[in-house]
């Protein structure tokens, strides 16, 4: 019965060949024709479809490349010059600082200044005045000293029993007083 069935399909009397159906040199000129159609079909497709957007799509990216290449560049000179605003201004800022500095020690060194003289001046009415009550003092404590040189003098003149006159007590006292001074 396997017979039969084949003999239905392929047909009576004919012989199956043996191998691939590609390599029969019969069917040559067949595959040879369908494989120029398919060629040509190939080609039309690419040509006329997927090459026109293949190369649209390159271009479309060569003009996005070049357009951010370009804004970068942009960007590129945006951020320097705004560095030099940035370095400027700081530049500023410190020059500002730095004057600003300047005023207030200036300022501080005044007032200092001012107190200093101020200072000085009291101390110095201070010092006048000290002195002033010094001398009063010493003045004082000279004549208390005389007073009390002249009355010890005539206290030991009367002691050794003699008598002096308070007149030539004083100017001896005077005498004496003006030789250790």
């Amino acid at each position: 019965m396997e017979t039969e069935t084949r003999e239905a399909v392929i047909g009576p009397g004919e012989e199956v060949a043996s191998g691939m159906p590609q390599l029969d040199p019969s069917s040559y000129p067949n595959q040879i024709f369908w494989l120029l159609i398919a060629l040509v079909a190939i080609y039309f497709v690419l040509t006329r479809i997927a090459l026109p957007r293949i190369s649209s799509v390159l271009a479309e990216r060569q003009g996005t490349i070049t357009n951010d290449i370009a804004a970068a560049e942009e960007l590129k000179q945006k951020a320097t010059e705004a560095e030099r605003a940035y370095d400027r201004a700081l530049a500023e800022a410190r020059a500002e600082a730095n004057r600003i500095s300047e005023e207030n020690k200036a300022e501080m060194q005044a007032q200092l200044d001012r107190a200093s003289e101020k200072a000085e001046a009291e101390i110095g009415a201070q010092q006048a005045e000290s002195e002033k009550r010094i001398a009063e003092i010493r003045d004082n404590a000279m004549a208390s000293v005389e007073e009390v040189a002249k009355d010890t003098a005539l206290a030991v003149v009367a002691a050794m029993g003699f008598e002096a006159d308070q007149s030539q007590v004083d100017d001896a006292v005077d005498r004496r007083l003006k030789e250790t001074a």
